[in-house]
C-alpha cells in the first residue's frame, strides 16, 4: 500500500524553521511559531471551542480485557466535581476496522522512500484504526541507545504490527523531519527506521546523553551546562508541540512513542514550554508514551569510564552516588510528566522496549469517545480536573485526568486589558505567542537580604514595530510576581515600556532587554513574568524557580556571576553598577569576537590575615583574595586572564569585595568554550571554581547581547509580604 497522507508532513514544515534555528550553532533565542494554521476538516480542539473530548478505556476489573457494549447512559462525566452533560458519544475498536482502499494518487507527500505513489485517506476511512507516531529524538541518544530503539521498532513492525495499525515516523536531528507519513506499508516503515542507524553526523545534545548522570564529585565542582540544557529542552518540547498541532485535525485518538535519551532541565528552566506542549497534546487527543532508550543503568558511586577519577570523599560518604541518582532521575522527570498528563505511560530502566509497543496497542484497541460542553464559561486558562464514572460494577476506567481551559485575548477597553494581564499572570496555562527569556541573579545586601536583578529578553523580530516618522515604535506591557514557598506574593512588578527607537538601531534584528529587581530574604521562590505587545495583543510568559542561598555556613561566600557584553552609564547605586557603569547581563552567554566579555561578581566576608609582630597581637590586617578566569576547549586551556588580587574591602557597607574582569575576545577563535572562574581566599584556605559555557561567534555575526535596552521601572520592586 502506498504512503497514507494525513497532513502530518505538511503541517510540520511550519515548525521546522524554528527547530532549525535552535540547532544551528546553539542560537540562544530560538523563534517560536507564530500561531497555527487552521486545519481543514475533522474535529479541532481550538481555544474558541467549548467542546471537550476525552477518550475512555473500559476494562474488566478482574481480567483487564476491554469491555464492549456500553451505552452513553452508562457514563457520567464530572469537571472539577460538577457533572457535565455528555453531548457526543462514540465507540471505536480495531476489530471493526475496514481495509483502506487505494485512493487516487495525489503526490501530496512524496516521502524519502522514493517516488512511491501516495494515497490520501478520507477522515471516515481512519475510523477504528490505530494511529501511531514513532518519534526518535536523535539529538539525545548515544549510538548504542539508538541501535537498541531501532531494533525494537523493527521487531514490532515485522512481528506485531496489525492490519489496523497506521504508523508514521518522525525524527529530530538538525531539523524536525517527517521521514514517513502514516502508512500500513511495513516494508517502507522498516526501511525508514533502519536509516536512523547512520546518525553520526547528527551530534548529541550537550548534557543530554547516556552519561548525563555521571558527575565527578559533590565535594568539588561540577560543570554547569544549564544554559545548553535549557535550550535543548525547549527545542525538544517545541518539536513535540509541532507534532501535536499537526495532528489536531484528525478526529481519532493518536499515540506517540517518544524515544529519547532523557531531557535535562534545572530549577530555573522555563516551565511555559512544558505546559504548552502538554496542552497542545491534550487538544490534539495525542497520548505520549515515553521510552528512555538508555535502558537499565547501573549508577555507581565511582561513576564510569565516561568521567575522570573522583576527588575528595564523595565516593565513600554516599554524596557522589546520591548526586548521580538525582541527576538520572531529573533527566526522566520531564518525560514522565509528558506521559502522565497526556494519558500515556512512561517506560524507564528496562532494556526491553517491547512493553511500550504492546501498551500502545492495548490502550488503543477499543475505547469510548465522550464529548461535552463545559458549563464553566470562564476562559481563564486554569487546569480543570476530569472524573469519569461508569454505572456498571466491575469495570475499571482509564482516561486523561484533565485539561486546560482556553485563554482568549480580548480586544477591549483599558480595564479589560488590565484584567487580562492579571488573569494571565494567575493562569496555570502559559502564554507562548511571543518568546520570552528570563534570568535571575543575586547579590547579598546584608546577612538576611539579597538584591535579585531579573532580566527579560524578547526578540525584536517578534515585536510588530510601527513607523512613526524616522522612529520605530512599540509598546510592551510587563507584569510579574515573586511567590514564596507558602504561595504568598512577596514582590510584584507592573510596567508599561514605550519603545521609540531610531530606525538605524535596527531593533527588529536585535533583542529587547528589560531589567528590574527585588529585595528578598534567603529562600526558594517562583518567579513568573508576562509580556504583552500592544499592537496585536500577543503575549508570552516565563516561569522560573529561584533559590537565594543562605551563605552563613558557606566556606567561600559568592554572589552570582554576571556576564555582559555591554556596560551603560548609570547613576543608580546597586551591585550591578560599578564606577558609574551598569552591567547589562548577557542571558544566553553568546558573544562576538569583536566584543569584550565583562565579568562581575562579589565575595562576602573574606577572611583577614593576622597581624604579625606589630605590637597588636591578634589584630586584623588585610585580606588575601585572588581570582582569574580560564577558557578551555576540550581538555586544552586556550586562554587565561592575569591573576587579580584583592587586599581590601571595596564595598564597605556590605563587607564585600567586587571583582571585575575584562576579557577581549578578538584573540579567540569562534567556537564553544568552557570557562572556569578561580576564586581563592588564601587567608581562609577556601576556594571555589564555578564553571559555565560561552559561545564565541565570528565578528559581525548576530550575538545574544541586547543592542536595545528597555528602560527599567522608576521604582525598584522590593519584596515584602502583601
Amino acid at each position: 500500500m502506498g504512503a497514507l497522507v494525513t497532513g502530518l508532513g505538511q503541517k510540520l514544515a511550519a515548525g521546522t524553521a524554528a527547530l532549525a534555528l535552535a540547532a544551528a550553532g546553539m542560537t540562544p533565542l530560538p523563534a517560536q511559531e507564530q500561531g497555527t494554521s487552521t486545519p481543514q476538516g475533522g474535529f479541532v480542539f481550538k481555544a474558541n471551542s467549548d467542546l471537550v473530548l476525552t477518550n475512555v478505556v473500559a476494562r474488566d476489573a478482574k481480567t483487564g480485557e476491554p469491555v464492549k457494549g456500553l451505552k452513553q447512559s452508562d457514563f457520567k462525566v464530572y469537571e472539577n466535581g460538577k457533572e457535565q452533560r455528555i453531548a457526543t458519544f462514540d465507540f471505536e475498536s480495531v476489530e471493526m476496522a475496514t481495509p483502506l482502499k487505494e485512493a487516487t494518487v495525489s503526490g501530496l507527500a512524496a516521502g524519502p522512500t522514493g517516488n512511491k505513489a501516495v494515497a490520501v485517506a478520507k477522515p471516515e476511512e481512519l475510523r477504528n484504526h490505530r494511529l501511531i507516531v514513532m518519534f526518535f529524538d536523535l539529538t539525545s541518544m548515544q549510538p548504542e541507545d539508538l541501535e537498541r530503539s531501532v531494533e525494537a521498532a523493527q521487531t514490532f513492525l515485522k512481528t506485531k504490527m496489525e492490519a489496523a495499525d497506521l504508523v508514521a515516523l518522525v525524527s529530530l536531528g538538525d531539523t524536525l523531519t517527517v521521514d514517513q507519513d502514516f502508512t500500513a506499508d511495513k516494508e517502507a516503515l522498516i526501511n525508514e527506521v533502519g536509516a536512523y542507524n547512520g546518525t553520526e553526523g547528527q551530534g548529541f545534545a550537550q548534557g543530554a546523553n547516556a552519561n548525563t548522570n555521571q558527575v565527578e564529585d559533590t565535594t568539588a565542582y561540577t560543570p554547569d551546562e544549564s544554559e545548553y540544557n535549557d535550550l535543548n529542552t525547549d527545542r525538544e518540547l517545541f518539536a513535540l508541540r509541532s507534532i501535536a498541532q499537526s495532528l489536531a485535525k484528525i478526529n481519532e485518538k493518536k499515540s506517540l512513542l517518544y524515544f529519547s535519551g532523557g531531557i535535562s532541565r534545572d530549577g530555573i528552566e522555563n516551565e511555559a514550554s512544558l505546559r504548552a506542549t502538554i496542552n497542545d497534546a491534550v487538544r490534539a487527543d495525542l497520548a505520549i508514551y515515553s521510552v528512555d532508550t538508555r535502558g537499565l543503568q547501573a549508577v555507581g558511586p565511582m561513576g564510569d569510564a565516561s568521567t575522570g577519577s573522583l576527588r575528595g570523599q564523595g565516593a565513600f560518604n554516599g554524596g557522589s552516588l546520591m548526586n548521580n541518582m538525582n541527576s538520572n532521575f531529573a533527566t526522566q522527570e520531564v518525560m514522565a510528566t509528558l506521559s502522565s498528563d497526556t494519558g500515556g505511560k512512561s517506560f524507564f530502566d528496562s532494556n526491553d522496549f517491547a512493553p511500550a509497543f504492546a501498551q500502545v496497542q492495548r490502550d488503543n484497541s477499543a475505547y469510548y469517545a465522550l464529548g461535552f460542553h463545559s458549563t464553566n464559561p470562564a476562559r481563564d486558562g486554569k487546569y480543570r480536573k476530569l472524573t469519569v464514572k461508569v454505572l456498571r460494577p466491575g469495570i475499571k476506567l482509564e482516561y486523561r485526568p484533565g485539561y486546560y481551559a482556553p485563554a482568549d485575548f480580548r480586544h477591549s477597553g483599558k480595564e479589560d486589558r488590565e484584567q487580562e494581564l492579571q488573569d494571565q499572570l494567575a493562569s496555570d496555562l502559559p502564554a507562548t505567542d511571543i518568546a520570552v527569556y528570563m534570568d535571575a541573579l543575586y547579590f547579598r545586601l546584608d546577612a538576611n537580604r539579597y538584591y535579585m536583578p531579573v532580566s527579560l529578553v524578547v526578540p525584536g523580530a517578534q515585536i510588530p514595530f510601527v513607523k512613526g516618522g524616522d522612529k520605530d515604535k512599540a509598546t510592551l506591557d510587563i507584569i510579574g510576581a515573586v511567590i514564596d514557598e507558602a504561595k504568598r506574593p512577596v514582590g510584584r512588578v507592573r510596567d508599561t515600556v514605550k519603545l521609540n527607537l531610531d530606525a538605524s538601531e535596527q531593533a527588529r534584528q536585535k533583542n529587547i532587554q528589560y531589567t528590574t529587581s527585588f529585595n528578598l530574604p534567603p529562600g526558594k521562590y517562583e518567579i513568573k513574568f508576562v509580556v504583552r505587545e500592544n499592537q496585536t495583543g500577543s503575549m508570552g510568559s516565563f516561569i522560573a524557580n529561584v533559590t537565594l542561598p543562605d551563605l552563613k555556613k558557606a566556606p567561600l561566600k559568592m554572589s552570582s556571576i554576571v556576564l555582559a557584553s555591554q556596560r551603560t552609564p548609570s547613576k543608580k547605586q546597586d551591585p550591578l553598577v560599578r564606577n558609574g557603569e551598569a552591567y547589562v547581563p548577557n542571558i544566553s552567554h553568546v558573544f562576538r569576537r569583536d566584543q569584550h566579555m565583562y565579568l562581575l561578581y562579589e565575595v562576602y566576608d573574606p577572611a583577614h590575615e593576622k597581624a604579625a609582630e606589630n605590637g597588636a597581637k591578634g589584630a586584623k590586617a588585610g585580606i588575601d583574595l585572588m581570582s582569574s578566569l580560564e577558557l578551555m576547549q576540550g581538555s586544552t586551556k586556550v586562554y587565561e586572564t592575569p591573576m587579580v588580587q584583592a587586599r581590601a574591602i571595596n564595598e564597605e557597607g556590605r563587607d564585600a569585595v567586587a571583582f571585575e574582569l575584562d576579557v577581549p575576545l578578538s584573540e579567540l577563535k569562534p567556537g564553544t568554550y568552557l570557562c572556569q572562574l578561580n576564586v581563592i581566599d588564601d587567608a581562609a584556605g577556601s576556594f571555589s571554581f564555578p564553571r559555565f559555557a560561552v559561545l564565541v561567534r565570528p565578528s559581525g555575526a548576530p550575538a545574544a547581547a541586547p543592542a536595545v535596552t528597555a528602560p527599567a521601572p522608576a521604582q525598584t520592586a522590593s519584596g515584602g509580604a502583601e
